[in-house]
């Protein structure tokens, strides 16, 4: 069986470029007789069809970036758009946001709908189910037929395309100190299941901090809550994961939630079980929302700067669409997390 053929391996065989492979096909004028029956002949040898993700190559510009993210309502993905959307604009460019909720078929058909003549490239950040699937096929297919990628936040190390991420593991590291330098000794974290890239990185960086001050994790005091908990329609499910923890390790004393509705629920069952907050117990959150600044007491937190991600986003986005020359650059950028304290530690 013939194997199946890309744009981009095309081109590489024939030592031409993407867009010449592209024209070759479409029988452009611009491209040479002998190129073209070349191009035809070896695309003709191994089957090559071309995949209907991704039909926008960088000869055809619409000045429009497609943005993918799992969920609308998360703060932290309103400010990357922000940021998308602010050096874009300044570019003459466009944005067009589409949304996965954290489905991986939702993603693929938003990916196929946006790819087909409607951008020029997409920025995103993976779905749940996607990360739990491991199947990244239509990102491989969509740079492989010659538009580019950014990822971002939630990002897969296999696939060479440019990220924006924040050392989520460091990050983490910075929560748990504060909470161990204020005196903690018991410090439980409420976070995801380990598919999800960046609450296992944030898990990573709470056992570090532990091992770094000679204190033994415990497996009663990690609780890894399911995804579906985080909808609207399961709080009180995730109340009651929390509550459990609280009563079984009555001696917890911190608490470092990976994301800021975590935090605020441990907040709300403590507050119920008539814990005094930060006196009885202290809490530090990641990213750094609106919850977090009007939650009472306000949330120490974690921010990821999420306007700085969109931003640099954007920009390595549209530097790979105006570059001219035909080279795979793939650049990740780490942007720099910050601890922001406020009421619910000492």
């Amino acid at each position: 069986m013939k194997r199946k053929v890309t744009l981009k391996q095309i081109a590489k065989e024939l030592d031409v470029s993407i867009s010449t492979v592209s024209k070759a096909l479409r029988n452009s004028v611009e491209i040479s007789e002998d190129t073209r029956l070349k191009v035809q002949a070896f695309a003709k040898l191994y089957n090559y069809r071309p995949n209907n993700i991704a039909l926008s190559l960088k000869n055809r510009k619409t000045k429009t970036i497609g943005i993918i993210i799992p969920e609308i309502v998360h703060h932290f993905f309103s400010k990357v758009i922000s940021g998308i959307e602010s050096v874009a604009n300044k570019r003459g460019y466009n944005v067009i946001v589409g949304l996965s909720n954290e489905s991986f078929a939702k993603e693929v058909i938003n990916m196929e709908m946006l790819a087909n003549g409607s951008i020029d490239g997409f920025i995103l950040s993976i779905a749940k189910e996607t990360l739990q699937q491991q199947d990244y096929h239509h990102f491989t297919e969509t740079i492989n037929q010659g538009m580019p990628i950014v990822m971002f936040d939630r990002v897969v190390n296999d696939i060479k395309c440019d990220k924006v991420i924040v050392d989520d593991s460091q990050g983490a590291k910075l929560a748990v100190n504060k909470l161990i330098e204020n005196g903690c000794k018991n410090i439980a974290i409420v976070t995801t299941k380990d598919y999800v890239s960046v609450g296992k990185l944030r898990t990573q960086g709470y056992l570090e901090a532990l091992e770094d001050h000679k204190i033994d994790p415990k497996a009663s005091l990690i609780l890894k809550v399911h995804d579906q908990l985080l909808s609207e329609d399961h709080l009180d499910s995730l109340e009651i994961e929390i509550d459990n923890l609280f009563k079984n390790n009555k001696n917890i004393d911190g608490v470092f939630a990976v994301n800021e509705l975590y935090a605020i629920t441990a907040m709300k069952v403590a507050r119920k079980l008539g814990l005094k907050i930060p006196e009885d117990l202290q809490i530090v959150g990641f990213t750094d929302g609106v919850l977090s600044k009007h939650a009472v007491p306000a949330l120490t937190t974690v921010s990821q700067h999420g306007k700085k991600i969109g931003e640099k986003a954007a920009e390595l986005l549209i530097n790979n669409l105006e570059r001219e020359d035909e080279e795979d650059y793939a650049e990740t950028v780490v942007i720099e997390t910050e601890l922001i304290e406020r009421k619910s530690t000492k």
